[in-house]
């Protein structure tokens, strides 16, 4: 099972709207096939591992998620195990999607297949994201800060400010390659002026996406974010639908998203998480500010938080907080750590956010 979740992640970033998905084949304990799906709309997993099986017949297939049983672009996995003569499958995780959701299991023992279903949180965590936009009208969100011992991310507000180490810097640009896009606020563009790259550049089959969440005043059209890169989608910016004319100048160099009801001002977070998927955009990693990774955690929409932590102290009068803004205080938000990683001089702590 561990060689096919490594198989599944070969393909981060490319397989949306469809699962990681990795699967082996292996016999008296000799490994005949191993395989990976590359991207929707191409072969599965199981069906590419078993192709390239010359005799799979009694075989043992190991698969991360749970064999579809549905027809799609492509047919039922389960069919295919069942014709190649497979003896028994070993399942990561259950599939989420209500199409299949334990279906897949049923199908392939009332064919007389031995299936064993591990429900392993490593194939789990495969596919959190899948889990996410496969039930929810919005892409899954992973918010990610650095942040000092005292929890201020700057010593004053407006200056920019690198805290965390170069190995975290590394860690960030490599964890960015596994979502559909990363999103920032305003105040962010306007300090920082980011490129918001992968890098090194990394091959994927979807155009990587930038986005700069916006509600009072645009930003830079000159920011390097703006620019046309190779590999990527024209970034995005989204901003309240009441707001047009303020934003106008900002349509000749990205796409704009204006979102909520038609005289707000304000930016409408939900609104835009539920026009983002209907753009493809399936998984984001938000990288802050502070206002922005408040709004999204007070409206329920983080799925996954990656806490970033350098051994310094930042504390004064003008320190700026990690988070900023009243709507947290009466939510009682909660997370469950399940990484602790230390990254150079850094430490990371990530988990799930409770709902």
């Amino acid at each position: 099972m561990q060689r096919a979740l490594a198989e599944a992640r070969h393909a981060r970033g490319s397989t949306a709207p469809n699962p990681l998905v990795g699967a082996v084949v292996e016999r008296d304990g000799i490994v005949l096939a191993s395989a990976h799906h590359a991207e929707a709309g191409t072969a599965h997993a199981e069906a590419i591992a078993l192709q390239a099986c010359a005799d799979p017949r009694g075989a043992t297939l190991y698969v991360t998620l749970e064999p579809c049983v549905h027809h799609g672009r492509q047919p039922p996995c389960v069919d295919a195990i069942v014709r190649a003569g497979i003896a028994r499958v070993v399942v990561g995780a259950i599939d989420p999607d209500p199409r299949v959701s334990g279906r897949g299991i049923e199908a392939l023992r009332q064919q007389g297949v031995a299936v064993e279903l591990l429900d392993d949180p490593d194939a789990r965590r495969l596919i959190e994201d899948f889990a996410v936009w496969v039930r929810a009208e919005r892409p899954y969100v992973a918010l990610k800060m650095a942040v000092a011992l005292d929890g201020a991310i700057t010593s004053e507000p407006g200056v920019q400010q690198w805290i965390t180490s170069d190995a975290e810097r590394a860690y960030v640009r490599e964890l960015r390659i596994a979502h559909d896009a990363v999103m920032v606020g305003a105040g962010t563009v306007r300090v920082d002026d980011p490129l918001l790259t992968v890098r090194p550049a990394h091959d994927r089959a979807r155009p990587y996406r930038r986005i700069v969440a916006c509600e009072t005043a645009p930003v830079d059209a000159a920011c390097q974010l703006f620019a046309p890169l190779p590999g990527y989608a024209p970034t995005l910016v989204l901003a309240p639908a009441g707001a047009r004319t303020r934003f106008r100048a900002l349509e000749a160099v990205a796409e704009m998203l204006y979102v909520g009801e038609a005289a707000s001002e304000r930016l409408d977070l939900p609104a835009a998480m539920r026009a983002l998927r209907a753009r493809e955009v399936y998984s984001i990693l938000c990288e802050g500010g502070p206002t922005l990774a408040s709004r999204l955690l007070a409206d329920g929409l983080v799925d996954r938080f990656y806490w970033a932590i350098a051994p310094i102290f930042l504390s004064g009068r003008q320190a700026v907080p990690v988070l900023s803004g009243s709507e947290l205080a009466p939510l009682g938000l909660k997370g469950d750590f399940d990484t602790v990683e230390r990254v150079g001089a850094d430490v990371v702590l990530s988990g799930r956010m409770e709902r």
